[in-house]
């Protein structure tokens, strides 16, 4: 016989549900759905959680996230805090004191230092006789001393940079950075792989996110990494999307999985000068790097499609946000009307989607094509004198991520951090929307929140039963001593409690 499921009063001095439902004064839960929102006089309930002064809101859906690499990060604000050059040897010093194999730092951002050189193979070499590999904070670059290039078996794989005499410089990109990656992971145990995924959550939950895309990179980590989160991810403090970077479209089907592809790089990064321009970095680096053909990808969306799967894909450039574009054309111009309206429904996403024209956003919209785009990324790199002004030059930087045309020509968007690239933090990205680098883009308040909330659960096609508190909903909320609306500024706003699906999971 099943036993009714509690039913829980939270009482606030505002709820604000989203959607289509009036602004209340409580919420009822029962056990893991919201029954109803209401003002008044409120009903019974088996529990009553008085929350007196704040103001509840949805819990925010956070659309592109690595848990592992999250996890990883939150032992490196060390790494990512260093200065210079100089100090992140010195912390790769201390970490190569203790312990044996290799020595994994993470999270560096040489393009905050004073001199943005990077360590040498030598100076790598003399920090330890120990495989020392060091990766950056977007994950498209890789410092490796001889030690972790012999032991990975990378030297001769593309992306090793050589001098001028053809030895390495120990800077990788491309695939020896994913190599590299990939054998690093493996001194990760399961049960550590277990502590990084819920240290993640929980810095997650803590900060109001109530749902994440995890985007698993089985290049970086391998399968076991999957594995690992499928068997525990309905212990986490929050509810989980796992999408799978791959092109094998019979895995994510006999998974029971929606998507498929999520963040499978057609590109690099910008700070890796690996992402796929069409005119040259300003520095004359090249114009990055395409990683597949356009048959390759169409054959791939073509067959997601097929299999009634959601498509992703990773594409930062113009060339490389073309090329999908393409690619998605060649496939949607297949179709008779019935199924070109099957396609726009089924939202395909693309990942960051930065260096984006006016004419990219207009043939995504067409195509009803979703984007889940990184505020953050705008607010570390975006402004004059910054990663994308002395990659790019302003002519072109200026343009990028462009929030508020991609919102005004009917393109689904939902946010992301991308961490631990920028940090998993819900209220960073809104004030990122608010403050963009261009004032033309800029977003309201109400506008980023909704983008975080509906949006995100819009881009997972879970509109259904996220993104909103009302009856039926999933029971995902937060609840903030100030009210967001009315503040100056939300940057560093934390809630007194955050609950998801039902639980209660973080609470002051």
């Amino acid at each position: 016989m099943m036993r009714d499921a509690v039913r829980t009063l939270y009482r606030a001095r505002r709820v604000v549900p989203l959607g289509a439902a009036r602004p209340g004064g409580w919420v009822l839960v029962d056990g893991r759905h919201v029954q109803r929102v209401g003002s008044g006089e409120p009903p019974s309930a088996d529990r009553v959680v008085e929350l007196p002064g704040t103001t509840i809101l949805p819990g925010f859906v956070d659309t592109h996230v690595h848990l592992t690499s999250t996890g990883l990060s939150l032992a490196n604000d060390d790494v990512a805090s260093a200065g210079s050059r100089e100090a992140l040897l010195t912390i790769a010093r201390g970490r190569a004191r203790d312990g044996e194999g290799v020595v994994w730092l993470q999270g560096f951002d040489e393009t905050t230092w004073p001199d943005p050189r990077l360590p040498s193979i030598h100076e790598l070499d003399a920090v330890t006789h120990r495989p020392l590999a060091i990766f950056r904070a977007d994950g498209h670059v890789a410092l490796a001393n001889h030690a972790a290039i012999d032991d990975a078996g990378v030297a001769g794989v593309r992306g090793v940079e050589l001098d001028a005499d053809g030895h390495p410089t120990g800077r990788l990109t491309q695939h020896a950075d994913q190599a590299l990656r990939m054998w690093a992971a493996q001194a990760l145990t399961r049960g550590s792989i277990e502590e990084l995924q819920l240290a993640a959550a929980a810095v997650a939950a803590s900060r109001g996110v109530t749902t994440v895309h995890e985007m698993s990179m089985p290049h970086w980590h391998g399968a076991r990494d999957l594995e690992v989160l499928l068997g525990h991810r309905r212990l986490l403090p929050l509810d989980v999307t796992p999408i799978v970077a791959t092109m094998d479209v019979s895995l994510a089907v006999s998974e029971g999985f929606g998507a498929v592809g999520g963040d499978l790089p057609v590109d690099g990064s910008i700070g890796a000068r690996t992402a796929a321009l069409s005119d040259p970095y300003a520095d004359g680096t090249g114009t990055g790097t395409a990683y597949f053909d356009d048959d390759e990808l169409v054959a791939f969306f073509h067959d997601g499609h097929t299999a009634g799967l959601q498509v992703g894909i990773h594409a930062i450039g113009d060339r490389a946000i073309d090329q999908v574009l393409t690619a998605w054309e060649r496939v949607y111009h297949a179709l008779d009307s019935r199924e070109r309206r099957h396609f726009r429904a089924r939202r395909h996403r693309i990942e960051h989607f930065e260096l984006a024209t006016v004419a990219h956003v207009e043939r995504a919209a067409v195509l009803g094509l979703a984007v889940s785009i990184q505020p953050a990324f705008d607010r570390r790199w975006g402004f004059p004198g910054g990663l994308y002004d002395a990659a790019l030059g302003w002519h072109r930087a200026s343009a990028m991520n462009p929030f508020r045309t991609m919102v005004e020509r009917g393109v689904e968007l939902g946010v992301g951090s991308d961490s631990p690239v920028t940090p998993l933090d819900p209220w960073l990205a809104i004030a990122a929307l608010e403050e963009h680098h261009d004032p033309r883009q800029r977003l309201s308040r109400a506008d980023a929140i909704a983008l975080h909330t509906t949006g995100g659960a819009r881009l997972a096609r879970h509109e259904d039963k996220k993104g909103a508190l009302a009856p039926g909903m999933h029971a995902d909320l937060a609840a903030y001593e100030v009210d967001p609306f009315d503040v100056p500024s939300v940057e560093g706003l934390r809630p007194v409690l955050t609950v998801s699906l039902g639980r209660e999971v973080s609470a002051v």
